[in-house]
């Protein structure tokens, strides 16, 4: 029995160790988190200078983005003004077309020579007109190369050569831009 008793006590000895151990351990654990919690608490707290800095960055940054809103909405608006008025010069590039036929219907003709000057210049004064608010003509001329973003191809035809494969052949209606814009391409017929 007896030395049952001292295992019971030696027992209770290591328990008692155990504990001990266990409870230092929290304390260490706990005085640890403890100092880590202090620890983001002065780390929270930016100095005055940091605040100033970071209001700062702030401040530039929205000016920064202002000053973009500025430049894109002035190149929007140059845009605007630049093709504005092209509706208006789409709808008048029929009329300019059907001047252009009938000066070279009247030129035939000798008898109506002052009929041919008269159209020719209202026909010179609107197309000088429309020059300056920014149309011009796309150029094609026969035995270009074919180009889809220039040329607007209506048909196909036997190339009267080999040389004039896949190139112009003859331009059934004239091209315009207005700018830099293409507002008309010019219709074209190819050689095959």
């Amino acid at each position: 029995m007896y030395v049952q008793f001292n295992d019971y006590k030696e027992m209770s000895k290591k328990d008692i160790i155990e504990e001990q151990e266990i409870n230092n351990e929290q304390e260490t654990v706990q005085v640890e988190e403890n100092q880590e919690v202090e620890a983001e608490a002065v780390i929270e707290e930016p100095t005055p200078e940091e605040l100033i800095q970071v209001e700062k960055d702030k401040f530039l940054r929205l000016f920064a983005e202002f000053e973009n809103y500025k430049k894109r909405t002035t190149r929007e608006r140059i845009e605007l003004f630049k093709t504005a008025g092209q509706e208006v010069m789409t709808s008048l590039l029929p009329v300019v077309d059907d001047f252009e036929r009938a000066l070279s219907h009247i030129e035939e003709n000798k008898e109506t020579e002052e009929l041919r000057k008269g159209v020719l210049l209202i026909y010179q004064k609107l197309y000088n007109t429309l020059e300056q608010k920014g149309l011009s003509k796309v150029e094609t001329k026969d035995g270009d190369t074919f180009d889809a973003e220039i040329h607007e191809a209506i048909t196909q035809i036997p190339a009267p050569s080999k040389g004039l494969k896949g190139k112009v052949i003859d331009c059934v209606e004239k091209g315009y831009k207005l700018g830099d814009k293409i507002i008309r391409y010019p219709k074209v017929v190819i050689g095959q």
